[in-house]
């Protein structure tokens, strides 16, 4: 066997290859004349590809908004667009209030001028499957923006002609109809709820006289609907939370609706996007293996608001879930969780809920009753959270479900969290109105809220949260926003506090 064998060619001089060829090296002048020119030209490359990113960013993030825009909106509209604004839906005549100066400082959205029965006639794949919807509360981590006269689920916070409450309402419909959607509210605000949801039938519309937490809310909607129907499921979902990615949605609330016909109280976990420290958390137990819910499980136990370290450990272990508030279980078996742990509360209920489903509606004659009976009733029932009247209890007991969920969910719990929805490019100054009203420079974050008529002006301020409103103007930071309440409950003890309510 023949080995064959090569040397290889060196070239004499290793700067040869920037362009003199061997045998005619360059001088270290030209040599770095050509680099420089190099650094040059890449330089330049840099600076065009810059260029087109921003190009793209700038087209992405406006496609993005009119994506955003027109999953949000409901079609339809009288075509009348200003370049702030977007398609009223079917059931809406004008645009946003934001788009419009207002002497009012809310951005109450007013009623609508056609009904929605267009939105009613989807078909309801629930059977007995009742949506109930609390809407309650000042919403005050965002006043001035949200007032008691005025709570944020009356508003419209995304610009699209549909308040919360409305954009709540447009969501359970493919789950349930009309007769069978109930919204329980403060007395103060039901004449606003029942405009801007003309289809809510006026027995459907439970006005409690004073606030006493979602215990004797939910329990409310309970009592008067285990009256209507033994089997009668209900499922309980806020009017100021926001949530994308419906399919997701609907798939966990009828996993639920079949997990609650195995008599368990059902709640659904949002998967963690971090570690919040202003959501309770769920942590998940067995699976329950039942049948048309492969996902339910046991829940193991119910955990407060955490610290930092410890919410960061929850989300690294896999085994928790936000606690969204979101119940789902049969009337009857509340009714007998609330006899078992809130005695009382369950009594003052069914008493109402006698009162208010009688047979042979006598017109005013009942409203009345209705209304004497709450009245009655109503101040003497204990103030309780349901998580703490019965969902922890019932826990303990091995009675409580979680049906673990993947759609997005915000409850619009501060500014930060406002921000983060609002179309807007990255890291950039977020413009809840007329953006006409703000000038901004060498400005990262924040969001500002123009509703004054005013001129709002900023200048090299990061991360601020400035609400301009008639009667009353918050300027904070992002990151303070969540604290808003004590500042809140200071300016009560201000004498002009009555007129920004």
């Amino acid at each position: 066997m023949t080995l064959t064998t090569s040397t290889p060619t060196l070239t004499p001089n290793p700067l040869a290859a920037l362009g003199g060829g061997a045998g005619s090296p360059l001088g270290i002048e030209a040599m770095f004349a050509q680099i420089l020119a190099a650094v040059e030209k890449s330089n330049a490359e840099v600076a065009d590809l810059r260029a087109e990113c921003a190009e793209l960013r700038a087209s992405n993030a406006n496609l993005e908004r009119q994506v955003k825009e027109t999953i949000l909106r409901t079609p339809g509209g009288n075509g009348n667009q200003s370049p702030f604004s977007v398609p009223p839906s079917p059931s809406m005549a004008t645009r946003s209030p934001f788009l419009f100066p207002s002497e009012h400082p809310s951005i109450y959205v007013p009623s609508p001028s056609t009904p929605t029965s267009a939105l009613s006639t989807r078909h309801a794949t629930l059977h007995n499957f009742w949506a109930v919807v609390p809407a309650g509360g000042a919403g005050t981590r965002l006043w001035p923006l949200s007032r008691e006269s005025c709570p944020k689920f009356l508003l419209d916070l995304t610009q699209v002609g549909r308040s919360l409450i409305q954009g709540t309402w447009d969501r359970l419909l493919p789950l349930t109809t009309p007769n069978r959607l109930m919204v329980v509210t403060g007395a103060v605000h039901a004449p606003s709820v029942q405009d801007q949801l003309p289809d809510l039938l006026a027995g459907n519309l439970l006005a409690e006289p004073s606030p006493k937490e979602s215990a004797a809310a939910i329990g409310l909607a309970a009592a008067v609907l285990a009256r209507r129907d033994p089997e009668a499921i209900l499922g309980s979902f806020a009017a100021d939370h926001m949530i994308s990615g419906a399919e997701a949605f609907n798939s966990a609330v009828i996993e639920a609706v079949c997990t609650a016909r195995e008599n368990y109280l059902v709640t659904i976990g949002i998967a963690p996007s971090g570690p919040a420290t202003g959501f309770g958390y769920i942590r998940l137990g067995r699976k329950l293996g039942v049948e048309d819910a492969p996902n339910a499980r046991l829940v193991n136990q119910f955990k407060e608001k955490p610290d930092a370290k410890t919410a960061a450990g929850y989300l690294q272990s896999g085994d928790y879930r936000w606690n969204a508030g979101m119940f789902v279980v049969k009337a009857r078996v509340l009714m007998e969780l609330l006899h078992q742990h809130e005695p009382s509360l369950a009594k003052g209920l069914e008493t109402i809920a006698a009162a208010w489903e009688v047979e042979g509606d006598n017109g005013e004659a009942d409203v009345e009753r209705r209304k004497r009976v709450l009245e009655e009733v109503w101040g003497g029932l204990p103030k309780i959270a349901i998580d703490n009247a019965v969902a922890e209890p019932a826990a303990a007991e091995g009675r409580v479900a979680v049906v673990p969920a993947t759609f997005g969910w915000d409850d619009l719990g501060d500014f930060s969290s406002l921000s983060d929805l609002l179309p807007k490019e990255s890291n950039q100054l977020a413009i809840l109105g007329d953006s006409s009203y703000v000038v901004h420079e060498q400005v990262a974050g924040g969001i500002v809220v123009p509703l004054s008529q005013r001129l709002v002006a900023c200048l090299g301020v990061d991360d601020l949260v400035i609400v301009d409103t008639p009667d009353a103007l918050l300027v904070t930071t992002r990151a303070r926003s969540q604290e808003l309440k004590k500042l809140v409950a200071k300016c009560k003890e201000n004498k002009t506090w009555r007129k920004t309510t």
